[in-house]
């Protein structure tokens, strides 16, 4: 089993943070920001893989150290679970729609942080949760999961349907490169000498 879990205590959060990536997509959330563990949600149903987060942060300042922190927390816990990422695709893509907007995003689990992040938002805020904390979220996973990510939302009008569409099509590009290479396993014909 591909598992791990991650503690993560600094002077302004509190986190436990459990992944399965061999998981169901079933997710057990508490955050304390609403918007976000519906997002997370997305993640781990498009990724298909298990999420269990507690998190306590100074959420009555405002939600930035915890949606940071979450994904450090969720970097870190991602690249313990896959280990020496042998045998493994690396690289995932996906396009996802949500009516008016669409988001592509393509990761490679490199070993280099790296995030090319656009999104145009059309709402500085999706209820009480500030959308540029998006940007945030995955640049602290990058960081920590040692991984390129490029997050491109191509359109949209809606600031809430901008925002889920990046994140299931970062789950689903993520459940990509998580998934055995076919290559390794012997299922996929060699290109050796063909043209």
């Amino acid at each position: 089993m591909r598992t791990a879990t991650i503690e993560r205590n600094t002077l302004e959060t509190q986190i436990t943070l459990s992944v399965n990536l061999d998981g169901q997509g079933e997710a057990r959330l508490d955050t304390g920001v609403p918007f976000f563990e519906h997002m997370l949600d997305q993640i781990a149903r498009h990724g298909m893989i298990d999420l269990d987060i507690k998190a306590n942060g100074d959420t009555h300042i405002d939600d930035h150290h915890t949606v940071e922190d979450v994904g450090i927390s969720l970097g870190q816990a991602i690249a313990r679970a896959v280990g020496d990422k042998k045998g493994i695709t690396r690289y995932g893509h996906a396009y996802v729609p949500l009516d008016e907007a669409l988001s592509r995003v393509v990761i490679d689990l490199s070993g280099r942080p790296g995030l090319e992040f656009h999104c145009d938002f059309t709402r500085e805020q999706i209820g009480t949760f500030e959308t540029q904390l998006v940007m945030e979220f995955f640049q602290g996973f990058v960081n920590h999961a040692q991984a390129t990510l490029h997050i491109d939302n191509i359109r949209g009008i809606n600031a809430h349907h901008q925002a889920e569409t990046i994140f299931k099509a970062f789950g689903r590009a993520l459940r990509m490169a998580l998934s055995a290479d076919e290559r390794m396993a012997g299922k996929m014909p060699s290109t050796k000498g063909s043209l």
